[in-house]
């Protein structure tokens, strides 16, 4: 790829030691949306310039190929920067947009761990401000039951997330989530810094639900 005199000027306005994710929206901010900015920004598989390249993409040309194609370079990353990677893809753009929206639901049983988490993750973010009107969830809790244990660590974490929110916000869900991280074990030995909530769901969910009673 050949790239442009306007990818040159940004790129050098990015400092992997110093660009701070707000540093990043600034930029973006100004910039607006340019796809084919994006894409050249995209090409350096570096950390910063992917994740803004992000924050300016033509979310209409959002495609499952073209995210096929994203996802293929995030896995060139490490375990973190590639969940970042898309998780941040989810939380700027896929979630802005019924189409992208459409695509993250229909992820449950991608062979991409990444879109997996995705799924899960999204399903967590409906419900994480109360909203506990959806039909699905018992539905997500029976999937959750039969296949987190088994999951790639990546997708296991955004299931679990999804039990703690439902176990949160649905009292007549709140013993069976408690109990899917009793039988997991999952993130029971997990150590938190201070003032954090553990993932492990018996303690998640009662520090959660005391959270919403003062």
């Amino acid at each position: 790829m050949k790239l442009s005199s306007k990818f040159k000027d940004i790129y050098a306005q990015i400092n992997p030691e110093t660009t701070k994710l707000g540093d990043l929206r600034k930029i973006a901010k100004e910039i607006k949306k340019d796809h084919e900015l994006a894409l050249e920004l995209w090409s350096t598989s570096e950390l910063l310039p992917q994740l803004l390249a992000i924050l300016i993409l033509d979310k209409k040309l959002l495609s499952q190929a073209l995210i096929d194609n994203l996802e293929l370079d995030m896995q060139k990353h490490g375990f973190e920067e590639r969940n970042q990677l898309m998780d941040w893809l989810m939380a700027n753009q896929l979630s802005k947009d019924k189409k992208t929206i459409a695509l993250m639901e229909s992820w449950e049983n991608s062979s991409s761990a990444l879109q997996r988490r995705l799924f899960w993750y999204h399903q967590a973010r409906l419900r994480w401000m109360g909203n506990t009107n959806h039909s699905n969830t018992e539905a997500l809790l029976t999937g959750i039951e039969a296949n987190m244990a088994a999951e790639q660590p990546e997708v296991q974490w955004a299931m679990n997330y999804t039990a703690g929110q439902i176990g949160k916000w649905q009292e007549e869900h709140r013993a069976r989530c408690i109990s899917i991280g009793e039988k997991t074990g999952l993130f029971k030995d997990e150590v938190v810094p201070r003032g954090c909530t553990p993932s492990y769901l018996p303690k998640f969910i009662p520090i959660e639900v005391a959270k919403l009673k003062k």
